[in-house]
């Protein structure tokens, strides 16, 4: 019998698992949606919307199933939101893009052929794809500790000392850190902040569907929401002993995209990198009860959900450089994993280096972004090799 422990521990473990996936990239999300042309305004209402839906999907999902099912937004989807930058039909575009991808979520739930097909793609060129597009984004610290070194090199400093120490906490740390940047710099020169920034409010959008949109952001963002969020997110759950229902899962964050949407949400998934810390024994010894640290998540997602306007008011206001600097070392982990598992098949190394190598490009073709190019190019590549075969 596993050791009784007060249920403050779940509770506490979904705090937790909240409050690291919301400080370690809501700075991607922002950077994401003004990259595909939302104002301030709009990119605080996507982060507030995506805060609320998959709050509501980890409360739903947890309560349910008695799972410790924990709903994330699509990070992997935000950097390549921030790779894409301006599509065919502006921000309006953006908004009709994440519905068409809320649209294939759900089709993946209700036609498991689909979900066949997107397990055909192989790993390799999938993980090269989101390499790619992470490349950039990851770039910022290095390039910022020149553009800026007063307000990057303790943020960098912050993220090193507490990778070796603390990982977990690394990169909340360091946005607490380029908190204080921004804080000194408003001191400094004496800028007033306007309290109804601070008022977390939603921007409706009617959507607009434009064919470089659909092509350019919504299948790529379906691609790899799927390859990099849903699919080990399962993985991760089945290595802890559950067995995640893949239906209703993809239902729930399906319907919750769809619902977020026209507020400038991007995109929700099944948790990956933080699924393990409501999952893991550290949570609960009792697997059983470890479904209230999935309830935990989704609540206190709630309430960091009502700072979302606070959140991106501090990255309006921040000097130069530093935000950019917190989203690449937010980054940093899923850049490694990418690469490594591009590149672990030696018989799949070259599709996915030409894969890797056209979504860092950056091109744009027909007003189709780089990462549509990158699956094109990687798919014909295998293709031709293994033809020759």
């Amino acid at each position: 019998m596993p050791e009784a422990a007060p249920l403050s521990r779940p509770i506490l473990a979904g705090v937790v698992t909240a409050l690291v996936g919301f400080t370690s990239s809501f700075a991607v999300v922002l950077t994401g949606l003004a990259a595909v042309g939302a104002n301030p305004a709009q990119a605080a209402s996507g982060l507030l919307a995506v805060s609320l839906t998959m709050g509501l999907a980890c409360i739903v999902l947890a309560w349910r199933y008695r799972m410790p099912i924990t709903a994330a937004w699509s990070t992997p989807g935000a950097a390549l939101l921030a790779a894409t930058g301006a599509v065919d039909g502006g921000w309006s575009g953006a908004v009709g893009a994440f519905l068409l991808a809320s649209a294939l979520i759900l089709l993946t739930a209700l036609w498991p052929a689909l979900g066949a097909l997107i397990a055909r793609i192989p790993p390799s060129i999938a993980q090269a794809m989101l390499a790619g597009v992470l490349l950039p984004l990851c770039l910022a610290p290095i390039t910022g500790l020149v553009a800026n070194p007063w307000g990057v090199v303790p943020v960098v400093l912050t993220w090193l000392v507490c990778a070796r120490f603390a990982p977990r906490w690394a990169v909340p740390l360091a946005f607490v850190t380029a908190s204080i940047v921004v804080a000194v710099s408003l001191v400094q020169d004496g800028a007033p902040v306007d309290p109804a920034l601070l008022l977390p409010r939603i921007e409706l959008t009617a959507p607009t569907f434009t064919l470089g949109a659909a092509v350019g952001i919504a299948l790529p963002l379906f691609i790899v929401t799927m390859a990099s969020q849903n699919v080990p997110g399962i993985a991760i759950m089945r290595s802890f002993g559950y067995e995640v229902p893949w239906r209703p899962a993809m239902l729930v964050t399906g319907i919750g995209t769809a619902l977020g949407a026209p507020a400038g949400g991007h995109a929700i998934n099944l948790a990956a990198i933080s699924a393990a810390l409501a999952a893991s024994p550290d949570a609960d010894p009792n697997p059983t009860r470890r479904w209230v640290a999935g309830v935990s998540t989704g609540a206190s997602y709630l309430v960091l959900g009502g700072a979302s306007a606070a959140f991106a008011t501090l990255v309006l206001l921040a000097p130069d450089a530093v935000i950019p600097a917190v989203a690449g070392l937010a980054l940093f982990a899923a850049f490694g994993s990418a690469v490594q598992q591009a590149i672990d098949d030696p018989g799949e190394r070259l599709p996915a280096v030409v894969t890797f190598l056209v979504a860092a490009s950056g091109i744009s073709v027909l007003g189709v972004s780089a990462a549509f190019w990158a699956l094109v190019a990687g798919l014909l590549m295998r293709t031709v090799l293994h033809a020759r075969r």
